[in-house]
């Protein structure tokens, strides 16, 4: 089993071991994602698996992302299951507008994106990504034309902070950049702000100008902490704190978003 314990070597081929397996389902609204410039108002059905390929001390969902198969409740969900939900609840209200991969990573599972989505474009639903984004330029391509949204958690600009998450900043640089390069894929960043770890002016700024030099309509979102899992040792990013990285973001971006305040 590998260390995102979702997928697994069997017989010699790399498997993914939680292919529809479905620990949790909801309707939520968009902003919930979050996307705030990608059709407001309407809701999607969003799901989520197991498993995750990074290790951030502070995760807010690691009672799912953070364990295997033995360790959380799941249900098997078939993609074609899954579509047929979404479009049922399409049918009763037309604000539904689709499916969201989410909670935990989704793409390390990412065949079940890929089905998935096919299906859902085939019967006019859209489909939303929520990922950390680190992952191999080859997954990306595969899914970016099937994605309509996509929100992307940049955590850092730093490579040393990478390191710490098990996590490597070029692919998540190279994850945005094709998503933002799919014309048919509107794309969000969220950056949440942690003490000691990503709060500097120059970071964030570092952040938004990369940002703005790949496609300035990116919206960025400057999110605020709260501790959780394994980082207790310090309080939440002061809400003044936050506005104002944001502010330092806007000299790059346009539109810059808070989020947890």
């Amino acid at each position: 089993m590998g260390r995102c314990r979702a997928r697994a070597n069997v017989g010699g081929e790399v498997r993914p071991a939680a292919y529809g397996r479905i620990t949790s389902l909801a309707v939520d609204p968009i902003e919930k994602k979050p996307l705030a410039c990608w059709n407001p108002g309407t809701t999607v059905l969003s799901l989520g698996g197991y498993g995750c390929n990074l290790r951030c001390p502070w995760c807010q969902n690691h009672r799912i992302s953070q364990v295997g198969e033995s360790e959380v409740g799941w249900r098997e969900l078939t993609p074609e299951q899954l579509v047929s939900m979404a479009s049922d609840l399409h049918k009763r209200d037309a604000r539904m507008v689709g499916i969201a991969y989410t909670y935990n990573e989704p793409l390390v599972c990412w065949e079940y994106v890929r089905d998935a989505g096919a299906l859902a474009h085939e019967s006019g639903l859209s489909n939303v990504l929520v990922t950390a984004g680190c992952v191999s330029e080859g997954v990306v391509r595969e899914v970016a034309p099937l994605i309509d949204a996509a929100n992307v958690d940049l955590k850092s600009f730093s490579d040393e902070t990478y390191r710490m998450l098990g996590g490597d900043l070029s692919c998540v640089k190279q994850c945005i950049e094709v998503l933002a390069r799919t014309p048919t894929c509107h794309v969000e960043v969220t950056t949440l702000v942690v003490p000691g770890v990503n709060d500097a002016n120059d970071e964030i700024a570092d952040i938004a100008g990369w940002l703005a030099a790949l496609d300035e309509s990116i919206v960025l979102h400057v999110t605020r902490f709260f501790p959780s899992w394994r980082m207790v040792d310090r309080g939440p990013t002061p809400v003044s704190r936050v506005y104002e990285l944001a502010d330092v973001a806007r000299r790059y971006l346009p539109r810059v978003r808070v989020g947890n305040c």
